[in-house]
């Protein structure tokens, strides 16, 4: 009998049953439905994003719904001294995390050279530099123990050039290739290390990055791209794609001139003056 998203997510997350769980970014999309599958599983959770209202009604209805532990810390990621303080709280608690989420992230759309620069950089410090400062944090441990997880949140826009999101592809192109070659070096002291790569997903991100509705025609849902980076982390998959159509994207890409497939998102992702 088939079975929904979130009782398909319970079930593979029950890897991390009575384990602790840092989730970066998880007041809403992916972050949140990741929470529930997880908690669902349950993991308990050190929940953490900037908007602590929306954390604390998540972290009370998952602790009611699944009877799990979880914490809140708010964390603005953007400022450098943010990883250092989820470790701080975690450790003030005494929690050993089993599973890092580096999952927080944003995009910005439009031309490059009229979006703020602060913008443009806060993205990287985010995307980038938030994940592999934490991921330093947390890794040592794992590594002593010979047990831990990390799943990094990346995109299918990782596989190629994006005008129009240029700095966010780059961005994600970083998380993937981190991702993957981090998995390598771990994986022989018990560490799995998987990027996650969703296409469009119906979450806020369109409407924080300012992104036209034509390039979520075919948005997956948060619930099924969190099972799919479940999955695969407990797989010990290095990465996953999720959806078949998103895959054979990606599968199609590599044999098209690089300068071609950015020709064609432009096409796709570009405002109307940039086609006229």
């Amino acid at each position: 009998m088939a079975s929904d998203g979130h009782n398909q997510g319970g079930g593979v997350a029950t890897r991390w049953k009575g384990k602790w769980a840092v989730i970066t970014g998880a007041s809403a999309g992916i972050g949140a439905a990741l929470a529930e599958q997880l908690a669902a599983g349950g993991a308990n959770l050190v929940l953490t994003a900037r908007r602590v209202d929306r954390l604390q009604k998540l972290a009370t209805d998952l602790s009611s719904k699944h009877g799990v532990q979880t914490q809140v810390f708010a964390a603005d990621l953007t400022r450098a001294e943010a990883p250092a303080a989820i470790h701080a709280f975690t450790e003030g608690k005494r929690i050993e995390i089993e599973l890092l989420v580096n999952n927080a992230g944003f995009g910005a759309f439009g031309y490059t050279h009229e979006i703020e620069e602060s913008r443009l950089m806060d993205m990287v410090h985010v995307n980038c530099g938030a994940v592999v400062r934490l991921t330093r944090i947390y890794l040592p441990r794992m590594v002593e123990r010979r047990s831990g997880d990390i799943l990094i949140v990346a995109s299918t826009a990782a596989f190629q050039p994006v005008p129009f999101i240029a700095a966010y592809a780059a961005t994600k192109a970083f998380d993937l290739i981190f991702a993957e070659g981090l998995a390598e070096e771990v994986r022989g002291f018990g560490v799995r290390v998987c990027a996650l790569c969703p296409g469009s997903t119906s979450t806020e991100f369109q409407q924080v990055a300012h992104q036209p509705d034509r390039a979520f025609r075919f948005a997956e849902t948060a619930d099924k791209v969190a099972r799919v980076g479940l999955e695969g982390l407990a797989q010990g998959k290095s990465s996953v794609i999720s959806g078949g159509r998103n895959r054979w994207m990606v599968f199609g890409e590599r044999f098209a001139p690089r300068a071609l497939v950015a020709r064609m998102a432009a096409k796709v992702m570009g405002p109307e003056d940039a086609k006229s």
